[in-house]
């Protein structure tokens, strides 16, 4: 490998490997904030302990200290660190938060709070603030540590707390305050509510001109209620400053620097308040920490605070949003500057593989005795590619009945089976079988038919063999939805297109049998290269039958001579869309159109509800359910009938349509993705919307037509024969040397 392209490799896989780490840290920190909502708090109702403890403490004291901060912002380095040691060495006996504890409402802010305020020696108590009630933080408060608005007594103090966010009705809050003052006998009042009162601090900075209590009526209740009562102090908090002022009587505190950002001005420093109650007197004064520093300098250090606690409270919000914005820039890195070609890469010579013997291991869910679609598909492009010289390991379930096995097909034992007569096999997907003969076989390439059960298991063992995987898109999964246990609208919407986009791009090739299949493929955002190959058919063997067999098979099945027969092949289930054909069938015959005889061939878990509807329908003489046909009689019933009828949307390529026309008939079936590409309108055949009236019509047609029946029939054998084996297989294998070509090149 060129070393420009070793390294671009190289990077590219770094580059990726960065991007899962990320992916993984973004999941872990989503789930970690996750548990931090959903987990058992690890502290409740810390206030009916604290109050307890100051009731306690105060107990007959007419003298006693205590402090009031704000704006502590979970600052670790202001309030942990200098204003905690102070208050724990000096003779307080209890601490109050005016506001603003808290940097946000967020589940890891409450508990980083609780973690520095439990550094306290003393009792404390939080006032209900902006922050405490942001980002759907209420609750928690509520939880953590009690109501938002709550008052006590405590030696010869009345101690009122209010929340002046909004959050409770004002109406209420005066109303409960106005009776708590009228009642209280205590010597001093105190009350608390987190913003500060305009009408009381108007010199603040122009960017706080938001941070006070936007409630006029709270705000004037509570200063007439003040005055009438004589309450001490009214204090507050969020301002970046301390502000004292006596308004008729009342002292109104504002306390913003306990940790919070400060402003270059004489009034914004840290500290916290001292109030000092000694009998009737009450003091109160601001211990000042930093004084000696410049402004600015207080204010760069303050901003440095501000952040340092916002890492120490939000560090996993912050990864977390790291983390999003590194997989964003990943994303886009790729987006922008990874060229990419949405072209084929012609420089790939495939030419080696071209000559050469392939190993092929295919991997199916469903095989012979079980004739399906995917049964046939899989026996001839087997039995094509051993005609080319390749080698050929088939993986497939084990059944009850016996099958004409060989050494190449190796059955995988099964776990359990369900469907009519038990067809739907699911196997061991971790059998030691499996993986032993597949190491054994050494395969150049894998070639699954499933996105699913032995599929997955193929994708698998092809990364871990280091060789390429095909899958080849069977089945329209979306139209299987009632035979899946999930939700069908789910399973119908969502999930079915997933899995296919999902299993196809993990593939290195996808073979699709109509162009009409490919484009759904492109639509649901597959991107692996891909080649459109219908299954093929053995021309030879539905083109011509023994007329002494057919004579034999007609006496047998006893249809008249005067009516015209209609055949059709599907498997007996909801998603065939058998009940449309008998529906519009019983309209014909109600029209006059009595002259049709329709052999319904095929078997599935809807053969009794299909029998019924057709008494219902009063069809018994004009349709005959014959069942499930081995393959090598088929061609027999094919020349039997005059035409093919098929009502299925389900299909990705409808191969019993190819079959019938190698026999000569022409076909009437209803427009969808697997029969647009085969039916070419009025040449070897028509194709209808799913109208009963116009599907009737064509078939109606047909039937009294024998001029044009015979025309369009012989048009629709030689269409068919563009759809050899031989050329079926042929055109795989040159797909399989591309691939592996690719796969094994040095710009893979």
């Amino acid at each position: 490998m060129p070393r420009r392209s070793f390294l671009r490799l190289s990077r590219q896989r770094w580059l990726r490997l960065f991007f899962y780490l990320n992916l993984a840290l973004v999941v872990g920190l989503i789930a970690h904030q996750i548990w931090l909502y959903v987990a058992e708090p690890k502290f409740e109702s810390v206030h009916t302990l604290e109050v307890a403890n100051i009731r306690e403490a105060l107990t007959e004291r007419t003298d006693y200290r205590f402090a009031v901060v704000g704006n502590i912002n979970n600052s670790v380095s202001v309030f942990q660190e200098e204003i905690v040691p102070l208050i724990n060495q000096g003779s307080i006996d209890f601490l109050i938060s005016a506001g603003n504890a808290v940097s946000g409402g967020q589940q890891e802010s409450y508990q980083a709070i609780y973690r520095s305020l439990e550094k306290l020696n003393v009792p404390y108590l939080l006032t209900y603030g902006d922050n405490e009630d942001s980002d759907f933080g209420s609750y928690l408060f509520y939880e953590y540590f009690g109501p938002h608005f709550y008052s006590f007594v405590a030696g010869n103090s009345h101690f009122i707390f209010l929340d002046g966010t909004g959050k409770s009705s004002t109406s209420w809050q005066l109303d409960w305050l106005s009776r708590e003052l009228a009642a209280s006998e205590a010597q001093h009042k105190f009350l608390f509510v987190g913003l500060p009162l305009h009408n009381v601090v108007s010199d603040a900075p122009l960017f706080e001109a938001d941070n006070y209590l936007s409630d006029p009526r709270l705000a004037d209740g509570i200063m007439a209620l003040a005055e009438e009562y004589g309450v001490d102090t009214v204090f507050s908090a969020n301002l970046t400053l301390f502000s004292q002022q006596t308004v008729n009587g009342v002292d109104y505190v504002t306390t913003g620097g306990a940790g919070g950002i400060l402003i270059d001005a004489d009034s914004s420093f840290h500290h916290y308040v001292i109030v000092n109650v000694a009998g009737d007197n009450v003091t109160i004064a601001p211990v000042r920490l930093n004084v000696d520093s410049p402004g600015w300098w207080r204010m760069v250090t303050s901003v440095w605070s501000a952040l340092y606690a916002f890492f120490y409270v939000s560090y996993t919000r912050f990864l977390l949003i790291v983390g999003v914005l590194t997989l964003l820039a990943l994303r886009l890195h790729r987006l922008i500057f990874e060229d990419r070609d949405y072209y084929p890469d012609f420089d790939i010579d495939p030419t080696p593989f071209m000559g050469k013997s392939l190993r092929v291991a295919m991997v199916s869910n469903n095989y012979f005795p079980f004739v399906s679609g995917v049964s046939v598909s899989v026996d001839r492009l087997r039995n094509g590619l051993r005609a080319l010289g390749h080698s050929l390991q088939l993986f497939v379930p084990r059944y009850r009945e016996a099958w004409q096995d060989d050494s190449s097909i190796k059955r995988i034992p099964t776990l359990m089976a369900f469907g009519q007569k038990d067809e739907f096999r699911l196997t061991n997907p971790f059998s030691a079988r499996f993986r032993r003969c597949l190491r054994a076989f050494k395969p150049d390439l894998i070639h699954v038919h499933h996105p699913f059960w032995l599929g997955s298991m193929g994708l698998f063992m092809g990364r871990r063999l280091k060789v390429p995987v095909i899958y080849t898109y069977h089945t329209r999964l979306e139209h299987y939805a009632h035979f899946v246990p999930l939700p069908g609208a789910l399973f119908r919407n969502l999930i079915s297109h997933y899995l296919i986009k999902r299993f196809s791009n993990r593939c290195q090739g996808v073979i699709v049998p109509t162009y009409s299949a490919e484009e759904y493929l492109r639509m649901i955002g597959v991107k692996t290269p891909s080649l459109v190959q219908p299954t093929g058919i053995d021309v030879a063997r539905f083109s011509q039958v023994d007329e002494s067999e057919l004579d034999a098979l007609r006496e047998q099945l006893g249809v008249s001579a005067s009516r015209k027969i209609l055949i059709s092949v599907s498997r007996i289930s909801k998603e065939k869309n058998i009940s449309f054909m008998l529906e519009a069938l019983a309209e014909l015959k109600a029209q006059g159109h009595d002259d049709f005889h329709l052999l319904l061939i095929g078997d599935g878990p809807d053969r009794e509800a299909i029998q019924t509807q057709i008494d219902t329908l009063k069809l018994t003489s004009q349709v005959t359910l014959v069942g499930a046909v081995p393959p090598d009689r088929m061609a027999l019933y094919y020349h039997l009938g005059d035409i093919f009828v098929f009502a299925s949307t389900s299909e990705t390529q409808g191969m019993v349509i190819l079959e019938a026309m190698s026999a000569g008939l022409p076909v009437v079936a209803v427009r969808s993705s697997g029969i647009d590409d085969v039916v070419r309108q009025g040449i070897n055949g028509f194709k209808t919307p799913q109208n009963r009236q116009a599907w009737g019509q064509k078939v109606v047609g047909l039937k009294d037509n024998a001029e044009l029946r015979q025309q369009l029939g012989k048009q629709a054998s030689h269409f068919a024969e563009e759809f050899d084996i031989d050329n079926f297989a042929s055109a795989v294998a040159s797909f399989y040397a591309e691939v592996l070509a690719k796969y094994h090149s040095s710009s893979r």
